[in-house]
């Protein structure tokens, strides 16, 4: 019962990630649906008040969470309750998500980041941990970390990007420069990851890709925001929704990604 709670959690709050695991083998579903379920919640542990200590509060029970699982224990709540066996099973999973975790107490509060690095620090503490969680979960190699955080780094860009004008909407700095140069040169970094990994892609067995097909929209909107920086702030990147069946079709008849 508490993967088919996680699998409706994820399909109510991401959607995107919902529809490309629902592309994996049955098996990998069970791994991923944890992982995503417990990614939202501790995004949400982030933003669930205005008070940042409050929210800081929430993401230090996640954190103590992860521990408890990482040391055998069983998990409190359904989600918690379904991550305790991949914890059990791959004990690199835990650091990932505890890194996950930390990363996350930026959003507690308002200050920007405090230059380029630390930007780039986040996406790969946020959306790089997670999908080399998810990697791991499927069984991969130490020797598939880098092509796997390439690939996350790049499709977190275009996942953050789309989230700017309602980051932006609570008061908060998503970016360190938004001026239209340095929006673009980003989403040039961007597709530079991902070209990175798909260059190393021997790197990554075929059991494990299905970790990186959530970012099958990312090179469409990563070049939409080069050519025009100016859609990021205002909302306007191609909809991942137009293309998402045919592209997961490809995916899960060949792999690719």
């Amino acid at each position: 019962m508490t993967i088919a709670t996680c699998a409706a959690l994820v399909e109510k709050a991401d959607p995107d990630r919902f529809a490309a695991t629902m592309a994996t083998p049955p098996a990998a579903r069970e791994k991923l649906w944890p992982l995503y379920a417990a990614n939202i919640e501790i995004a949400r542990a982030a933003y669930a008040s205005e008070e940042p200590l409050v929210a800081e509060m929430r993401l230090q029970w996640w954190a103590d969470e992860i521990q408890r699982l990482g040391e055998g224990q069983a998990g409190r709540g359904e989600v918690a309750g379904a991550l305790a066996p991949l914890l059990r099973a791959n004990p690199q999973i835990a650091p990932a998500l505890t890194q996950l975790v930390e990363a996350r107490r930026w959003d507690c509060w308002r200050e920007p980041f405090g230059d380029l690095s630390a930007f780039a620090a986040y996406l790969d503490a946020t959306a790089g941990n997670l999908a080399w969680a998810a990697a791991l979960a499927l069984g991969a190699p130490p020797s598939a970390e880098t092509a796997v955080r390439d690939f996350a780094w790049g499709a977190g860009l275009a996942n953050w990007f789309d989230a700017v004008p309602a980051l932006k909407g609570r008061g908060r700095a998503p970016l360190p420069d938004e001026s239209d140069n340095a929006v673009r040169a980003l989403a040039r970094e961007g597709l530079a990851h991902i070209a990175q990994a798909r260059a190393a892609r021997q790197t990554v067995p075929a059991c494990v890709r299905a970790a990186l097909w959530p970012g099958w929209s990312a090179r469409a909107r990563l070049r939409a925001a080069a050519a025009d920086p100016g859609r990021v702030l205002r909302g306007t990147l191609p909809d991942p929704r137009l293309s998402r069946a045919p592209a997961l079709l490809l995916r899960s008849l060949t792999g690719y990604w």
